[in-house]
């Protein structure tokens, strides 16, 4: 399956010109500067650091201020990093905190099964692998951490998207999708049942819905307000992973999601009684 799993991989993009996007490229140098010793830097010395005329630092200074990246003391005139940057940094913190409270649950869980085990979290249309354990047979699926499937294909995408507020729900199906192989699920209706049944049974399948000779189970993750911020996932190859080996793992799979949803403080009793 190693084949198949380069499907998984982005594609080498073209490189583009340099100068394209350059005001990014220094927009991230000034953001960059700034540190525990030097929070607050002026227009002079930020030129001066990245060798750049003042008026350009005082243009892309004043857009990272309108976007909240940077701010400026009204008494200095000097420029600190903003508050939008702490709330990216937070997200960010978070989503390393949950995968790093998940992983031995994610290690047993591979023990179990034998195959490769992820954490992916949705973002927009798409399942955003932040965790992978790699299965340790010699044919398996190898999926690096960030890779992104759209998250209607797979197992660990569908028990995402199956507790999600139904107008996140229909603005992907509004998107639309392609089919990635002859079991691909993309009728409207057909989907919305899809989802349904895993509401209703607590995980996701996927036989062969994105690749063929892929199969897999995913299983939501709950945070403590009950809501669903990750899936895990146990993936492989057809072959191996057969419709009644897919089957004996749920109970594992399911446990492991219940598992990890509690060390996120997720208390079940407390969440059922608030949606009564």
């Amino acid at each position: 399956m190693e084949q198949g799993a380069k499907v998984l991989k982005a594609a080498k993009k073209p490189a583009k010109p340099k100068t394209r996007l350059s005001s990014v490229a220094n927009a991230i140098r000034i953001i960059k500067v700034f540190s525990d010793d030097e929070y607050e830097i002026g227009i002079s010395d930020l030129g001066k650091r990245l060798s750049l005329p003042k008026s350009t630092v005082h243009r892309l200074a004043s857009t990272l201020v309108d976007a909240g990246m940077l701010e400026q003391n009204a008494e200095n005139g000097k420029y600190r990093l903003g508050l939008t940057i702490f709330e990216l940094g937070s997200l960010v913190r978070r989503k390393m905190d949950f995968s790093n409270e998940a992983k031995p649950y994610l290690m047993e869980l591979r023990e179990k099964t034998g195959e490769t085990v992820l954490l992916s979290v949705l973002e927009h249309s798409s399942m955003l692998v932040i965790n992978s354990l790699e299965s340790k047979y010699s044919v398996r699926m190898t999926v690096d951490v960030g890779v992104r499937r759209h998250a209607c294909y797979t197992a660990a995408g569908k028990a995402l998207l199956a507790f999600q507020p139904i107008e996140v729900v229909d603005e992907i199906i509004a998107q639309g999708w392609e089919a990635e192989t002859d079991n691909t699920i993309t009728d409207p209706a057909a989907f919305r049942q899809e989802l349904a049944d895993i509401r209703s049974s607590g995980y996701a399948l996927d036989d062969e819905e994105g690749e063929v000779g892929l199969r897999s189970i995913g299983v939501p993750i709950r945070d403590h307000g009950g809501n669903v911020v990750a899936a895990v996932s146990v993936v492989g190859p057809s072959q191996r992973l057969t419709k009644r080996i897919l089957a004996s793992y749920v109970s594992d799979v399911v446990s492991a999601g219940e598992a990890i949803s509690l060390r996120l403080g997720y208390q079940p009793l407390r969440n059922a009684r608030r949606r009564a």
